[in-house]
C-alpha cells in the first residue's frame, strides 16, 4: 500500500525544506472513513511501527512525550470491547453498549493517551496539544498510507471505569481511540466550515 519510508533521521542532521505537493494534495481532500466500514486486513506489524514513528514527529516543546499508545487488536481488542459492553450494561446503559459498535468493527485500534509530565515548566496546556497533534498525525499518515481511519472518543474515552480497564495512570486521559483497518466503501464529503466566518487579521 506504500513505499517504505526512508531512513530515520540521526540527531543533528540537516532537514532541508522543500515543496512537497503531494502532501497538499493529500490534505486538501483528507477525509476520514466510518469506522463501522472499516475491516481486514489492517496494517502490517511494520507498518503500525512506521506510522506510531510518525505519529511521534510532533511538535513537543520541551521534548517531554507527552503521550503514548496502547495496542488493541485480535481478541485482545475484543476482550476490552466486552469489559466495556459489560460495565455499560451493569450500569442498565444499552444505549452505551451499541456505541461500541464503532469499536468492534475495525481489526486495530491505537489508543493515544494523553500524559503530561508533572514537574515541569512546560504548561500542561501544551503538552496536551502535543498529544492532539500526535493523534492527527497518526490519524493523516494512517489515510496517506492507503488505510482507513477514524478518531473517536465517545463514554468510554471519559469513563473513570473504563479508563481503569485500559490501564491509565493518574493524571492520563484518553486523547483518541484512532479505529484503523482497510475501508470497504469511499467516504464522502461532509460540509466545511466556512474560512471567512472563521478569520479576523489583528490590528491596533
Amino acid at each position: 500500500m506504500t513505499d517504505a519510508l526512508p531512513p530515520a533521521p540521526q540527531f543533528g542532521d540537516p532537514l532541508p525544506l522543500t515543496p512537497e505537493p503531494a502532501v497538499l494534495r493529500f490534505l486538501a481532500r483528507r477525509r476520514s472513513t466510518s469506522a463501522v466500514t472499516l475491516t481486514e486486513p489492517a496494517p502490517s506489524a511494520e507498518q503500525l511501527d512506521q506510522l506510531l514513528r510518525l505519529a511521534t514527529r510532533v511538535p513537543d516543546h520541551g521534548k517531554l512525550a507527552p503521550w503514548r499508545f496502547v495496542l488493541l487488536e485480535g481478541s485482545a481488542k475484543a476482550r476490552f470491547a466486552q469489559r466495556l459492553e459489560a460495565l455499560a450494561l451493569a450500569r442498565d446503559d444499552p444505549q452505551a453498549a451499541a456505541k461500541l459498535a464503532k469499536l468492534k468493527a475495525p481489526p486495530l485500534c491505537v489508543a493515544v493517551i494523553s500524559s503530561p509530565k508533572p514537574d515541569t515548566p512546560i504548561p500542561q496546556w501544551e503538552q496536551i496539544l502535543s498529544a492532539g497533534a500526535c493523534a492527527t498525525t497518526l490519524l493523516y499518515a494512517t489515510l496517506a498510507m492507503g488505510y482507513g481511519a477514524n478518531w473517536i472518543t465517545d463514554w468510554y474515552a471519559y469513563d473513570p471505569d473504563a479508563n481503569a480497564i485500559l490501564g491509565l495512570e493518574a493524571g492520563e486521559r484518553v486523547a483518541a481511540f484512532m479505529l484503523i483497518g482497510t475501508s470497504r466503501e469511499s467516504p464522502l464529503e461532509r460540509e466545511r466550515p466556512d474560512r471567512a466566518a472563521l478569520v479576523t487579521r489583528w490590528s491596533d
